[in-house]
Formats: structure tokens, C-alpha cells, sequence
């Protein structure tokens, strides 16, 4: 599934292709974009293929095309503060990306079949926190990853604000998936061959959206021999944050606001990229006469005089004709991080300075 748009050079290029296929419709879904490389979760030797708009797996790993990743974030209707699972959470790409909008405040739990997956989807999870030059950028709502079948959830876990299932679904459980959301809440699953969005508008009421057409695998189903042996499947419980770790999301947020303060005027932020150039093309047009006048010099596309009218229709189409040059990017350096200069700049011991870095390596 996949291929809507163009592959990118990179991860901003697909991302520019995806917003001008108008798959990426808001900025909030454009940031997520973004700060997450989709070739972070990758194995090495398939990264080549990491910006094509196409899926991809290898044994359990497996990556759905960016466009219909983008077309659930814009579905899912995102904002800080909500509760979101997600049935079938893979590498944890989406959910990592959705934990950059809901915030500091929000719940953020998947759950995954497979066992090996979840251990990939946590180290790469790991990385992202201590290596990604966006992290700071963001107050994240760091994602849980729980082990077993999303058809075995117990009926005692709370109800979400948004559920997205990553396998399809089969008509015989889309009651249940329903279930799963708060009144207000929003589902995004495919659903008879057809990425279809549900928002719940009361406890026996919905409405109901097919966003587009899309091939998934089915969901798998619990074993019929193993119904009188399977547990209910508990999702954790909300996270409740210590005082410890709101006075780091509180000192955090206030040197954020001085920042931006500081450097608003000048255009920066707490993250301040170097220009990203992208790849341009340069045209080159024929021109006919140059005609100088008071020092100063004009193109012009008066024909001569002397040619006859044969010779006039040839002037005109080579005027016509434009040569492209590519001009490749130049290689940007490294953002300059503000709030870890910041952070690093304040008179405190070298321990307290660390965790409000969050132990980052940069």
C-alpha cells in the first residue's frame, strides 16, 4: 500500500511531497513529521527505501506508507491532554510521533502481538529520547508498549479518547472496537478494505467516515482452542507523574518561554536549524537582442532584422526552449539547541542538570 506521492531525498523532502499531495494537512501533524526520521526505524540495510512512499516489513517489523500514516494523524484529530491507544503499535513510529502532540498530560499506550516487536519498538523509543535533536523541541507524552491480542483487552481498562487499530478489521468486531472510546472519542481503523473514521457522539450513537481505500493485513484472531485459557489483557494504568517530574516539566517549559523570548525577534526558537536548502531548478532562457541602454543591460526578444520570416519562427521557438540545472542541497549543520545551552549554563550541580536533560547524549 502506498505510493501516492513521490519519494523524497530525505525525510523533510517527503514530507514536503506529502504536504503537497495534501496528505499533511496541519501543522501540529507537519511538526510530528518532522521531528521523527522514518529511517530511524529502519533496519541499516533497507534505510535506501526509508523515504518511498511505500510499506514495509521484515518477519514481524512492519511500516505502513507514509501517506497512510499521515491520513490517520489528521484523522485522529490530535491535541494535547488526550488518552490514545494504539492496537497494533509496530515499531512505535506512530505512536512516538503522536506522543509529540498530546504532551506532557496525555496517555499514550500500544499494544503488540509480538513480543520481539515491542523490544525493537522500545529501543528505538530510547534512542529517539537521548539522541534526537527534536526532543527538546516538544514536552513528549512517552509511549507504553504492552505484549498480547488487542481482541483480548479486558472490559475493566478505561475507554480512550482516540484508538487506532493497525490490522484490518473484520465487520464481526467493529462493535467492539467501538467500545473502546470515550463519548467524544474518535477511531481510526480500516475497516472492509476502507480507512474509515468513527467518532462516537454518545454512548449509543456515531458517525461514521471512509477516508480512503487501503489493503491490510486482518487482524489475528485468538486461537478457539485457547478460549477457556486466555486472560483478559490490562493496559497500564494512567501514569501518574511525580512532583519530582512536574518541576522538570515546569522548569522545562519556563526556560522555553524565555528562549523564545529571547531569540523571537531574530527568528529562532529553542531548536534553531541552519537553513535547509532544498533542491532547486534553474531555468535558462535563450535571449534574442541585448540591448544596452544608460549603463544598464536588457534582455530582449526583438528578432533581427535581417532575418526572413523562416528564419523569425526559428528565433521565436528557440526562445522558447528553457534548460534545466539541478542544484543539489548543500549539507546544513547541525541545529544549535538553545535550551540545553541554557540548561547547561545554569548554577546547579552537574546531577540536577542531567535529569533536566533527561540524561540526554546531546
Amino acid at each position: 500500500m502506498g505510493g501516492a506521492v513521490s519519494a523524497g531525498e530525505d525525510n523533510d523532502d517527503l514530507i514536503d511531497n506529502l504536504k503537497e499531495a495534501q496528505y499533511i494537512r496541519t501543522e501540529e501533524v507537519e511538526q510530528a513529521f518532522r521531528a521523527i526520521d522514518r529511517a530511524d526505524y529502519y533496519l541499516e540495510e533497507f534505510k535506501e527505501n526509508a523515504y518511498k512512499d511505500l510499506a514495509w516489513k521484515h518477519g514481524n517489523i512492519h511500516l505502513s506508507a507514509p501517506c497512510i500514516y499521515s491520513e490517520v494523524m489528521e484523522a485522529l484529530e490530535l491535541y494535547p491532554g488526550l488518552s490514545f491507544l494504539n492496537l497494533g503499535s509496530g515499531t512505535g513510529y506512530l505512536s512516538t510521533m503522536v506522543g509529540l502532540i498530546l504532551g506532557p498530560f496525555g496517555i499514550n499506550h500500544g499494544v503488540e502481538l509480538h513480543q520481539d516487536v515491542i523490544e525493537y519498538a522500545k529501543q528505538k523509543l530510547e534512542q529517539f529520547v537521548r539522541t534526537s535533536d527534536s526532543f527538546d523541541k516538544f514536552e513528549f507524552c512517552e509511549p507504553s508498549f504492552v505484549a498480547g491480542n488487542c481482541l483480548d483487552i479486558s472490559l475493566e481498562c478505561s475507554a480512550y479518547d482516540r484508538v487506532y487499530c493497525g490490522a484490518g478489521v473484520q465487520k464481526e468486531h467493529e462493535d467492539y472496537m467501538k467500545n473502546l472510546l470515550k463519548v467524544g472519542g474518535i477511531l481510526v481503523m480500516p475497516l472492509e478494505e476502507k480507512l474509515t473514521k468513527i467518532k462516537r457522539t454518545g454512548p449509543s450513537s456515531w458517525e461514521t467516515e471512509k477516508i480512503l481505500a487501503v489493503s491490510f493485513a486482518p487482524l489475528v484472531q485468538p486461537g478457539k482452542s485457547d478460549i477457556g485459557k486466555r486472560l483478559p489483557l490490562n493496559l497500564p494504568l494512567p501514569n501518574v507523574r511525580t512532583l519530582q517530574d512536574l518541576a522538570r516539566i515546569t522548569i522545562r517549559g519556563r526556560l522555553k518561554k524565555t528562549i523564545n523570548q529571547e531569540t523571537g525577534a531574530r527568528g529562532g526558537g529553542v531548536l534553531k536549524s541552519q537553513p535547509r536548502y532544498k533542491r532547486k531548478r534553474l531555468r535558462r532562457r535563450r535571449m534574442g537582442t541585448i540591448v544596452f541602454l544608460d549603463k544598464e543591460v536588457f534582455a530582449s526578444q526583438i528578432p533581427n532584422p535581417f532575418d526572413d520570416n523562416n528564419n523569425y519562427e526559428d528565433a521565436e521557438t528557440d526562445l522558447r526552449e528553457e534548460e534545466e540545472k539541478v542544484v543539489y542541497d548543500t549539507k546544513a549543520d547541525p541545529p544549535v539547541n538553545f535550551l540545553r545551552e541554557k540548561i547547561l549554563s545554569l548554577p546547579l550541580p552537574d546531577p540536577l542538570k542531567n535529569y533536566l536533560l533527561y540524561y540526554r547524549e546531546k
